[in-house]
């Protein structure tokens, strides 16, 4: 049985209450380590299964250093490889893992997290505080991390003993205890030389042999620090090019698990399969670069703007599943910011084709239109064009792997002038805001800058009033849909399809969150 633990978790008392803080973080006074879906009185269901080898699809992997990933696929090794101080689950609320209590000062500047004191890396050396200090001090530096600027709020990291670690931030950020979910801040031994290739964790699986091009194997780490985890002896990732063949080695009986699978698909398997769709933050986007070529002129993304149809999109791609969107990445799950009174004009191919005109460019404008060839993505790039060529605008499709496109090539995701992406759930808005829409945000990749957006994206992520970052939220919304740099015609659910007999498999909004822990094999 999984031991409990008592948590106290404080709350600035003004301005924001104790109450608010708890609604936010959705954690009441105490919790325990067991996951909501697994009481005492189901647990018994999943237990450990020692010939059991679950086998999962992925696309190949590119990129293995933690502080650098961005796909499901290198997310999803990570995820079980390695530890989290905090985890989310699919409702958006926060999980303990290697931090099993916190708490945070009155004025919102420093919160002090307690850290399980059983967890031992693949090599035997035990988890301490000055791993955590080590790994965030990398995961702050801008010349090894991606995640630099998430955390560029933090002004120092220290252990005021082996189980207990001190961040002191140099702003409040009502948001700072999901910001440690990033999938990047995986918990590394102190003083990894090689975090690409070290595959050493405190996860519930240690990688036995490793090949981008065809699979992981991992088998179970028995000396994993949560009792009971995990039930499967052998978990295999079997990397494949495309979904296509992900789902042709399901029916061949090859793997076990296929997870982002597009509409589709999704609906000509469910019938035969375990199947799992549940609702996320996650979205599709088109985005044109506002810093060169056609996208220095607003009138030009304004015409493709009007010449979308978000509602036949969302009809045709999304066939009911998710919610239409608003070109905003803060969509109806987040019920306390969404404004759902905010609407965008009516698809007006003529107008936009007046509007290119207007711009210098009455024969229209041909583009390359980069997209990941992953999900739905292909057929949203169809779609796009297709409503596109109405206003004049005519692109050509360049299908790419989702692996090498959001990796550091010369033409990856940030650099291409017109592209789709692909943007994971988030459990909250305000990471979407930091990371892709500031001026100088990691992944800006419309390498757009707005100062009224910059000082609103501010105000939400620091304020510790609650009624001042809702309207920030709401004003934000109304910025984007006037101005903004992208298109969003729908969220996306999360897929997953399992051979039947599977149980136990935590499908996450983020998918290469997804939890196999407890998984069990019938």
């Amino acid at each position: 049985m999984f031991r409990k633990h008592n948590k106290k978790l404080l709350a600035a008392s003004n301005p924001m209450t104790r109450r608010d803080f708890l609604r936010l973080t959705g954690f009441a006074a105490a919790t325990t380590f067991i996951p909501a879906e697994f009481s005492r009185t189901t647990q018994s269901k999943f237990r450990r299964q020692d010939s059991a080898i679950l086998r999962v699809a992925w696309e190949q992997p590119v990129t293995l250093d933690p502080s650098n990933l961005s796909s499901d696929s290198e997310v999803a090794l990570v995820n079980a490889v390695y530890d989290y101080l905090l985890d989310t689950n699919a409702s958006a609320q926060l999980v303990p893992r290697l931090a099993q209590s916190w708490s945070m000062s009155d004025d919102g500047l420093s919160y002090t997290l307690n850290l399980v004191q059983n967890a031992v890396f693949h090599d035997g050396s035990p988890f301490t505080s000055a791993d955590v200090v080590w790994t965030f001090d990398r995961l702050r530096n801008p010349d090894l991390s991606s995640a630099a600027g998430l955390f560029g709020n933090i002004v120092s990291v220290e252990a005021s003993d082996p189980y207990t670690v001190v961040f002191a931030l140099d702003n409040t950020a009502p948001d700072f205890l999901y910001n440690l979910t990033d999938n990047r801040s995986v918990m590394l031994k102190a003083g990894t030389e090689d975090p690409a290739a070290a595959f050493n964790g405190t996860g519930p699986y240690k990688v036995t042999s490793f090949d981008a091009e065809d699979r992981a194997i991992l088998e179970r780490n028995e000396a994993y620090w949560m009792e009971g985890a995990p039930t499967v002896a052998r978990l295999e990732f079997i990397y494949f090019g495309d979904a296509n063949a992900s789902v042709n080695a399901l029916r061949d009986g090859e793997v076990d698990v296929v997870l982002r699978t597009p509409t589709r698909v999704f609906q000509s398997l469910r019938s035969n399969y375990n199947a799992i769709a549940i609702a996320t933050n996650g979205y599709n986007l088109a985005r044109l670069r506002h810093d060169q070529g056609f996208g220095t002129d607003p009138r030009v993304w304004k015409a493709f703007k009007l010449a979308t149809d978000r509602q036949k999109i969302f009809d045709i791609i999304s066939a009911g599943f998710g919610a239409i969107g608003n070109d905003t990445p803060i969509g109806p799950l987040y019920a306390d910011y969404y404004d759902a009174s905010i609407t965008l004009p009516s698809a007006d191919p003529r107008a936009a084709r007046e509007l290119l005109e207007a711009a210098g460019y009455p024969d229209g404008i041909d583009l390359d239109l980069h997209v990941p060839n992953s999900g739905d993505r292909p057929d949203l790039a169809l779609a796009f064009s297709s409503f596109w060529r109405d206003a004049n605008i005519r692109v050509e499709i360049k299908l790419r792997d989702e692996g090498i496109y959001y990796s550091d090539v010369e033409d990856n995701w940030l650099q291409v002038d017109l592209g789709i992406t692909g943007w994971g759930s988030r459990p909250t808005p305000q990471q979407y805001l930091d990371l892709q829409l500031k001026t100088d945000a990691v992944w800006n990749e419309a390498h757009y800058s707005d100062a009224e957006l910059d000082a609103l994206i501010d105000l939400a992520g620091t304020s510790l009033d609650q009624d001042a970052r809702v309207q920030a939220y709401k004003d934000i919304q109304a910025l984007l849909v006037d101005r903004g740099p992208i298109i969003v015609p729908y969220f996306f659910p999360q897929f997953a399809i399992l051979e039947t007999g599977i149980d136990g498999v935590q499908v996450h909004p983020f998918a290469g969150r997804t939890d196999f822990r407890f998984a069990a094999k019938g």
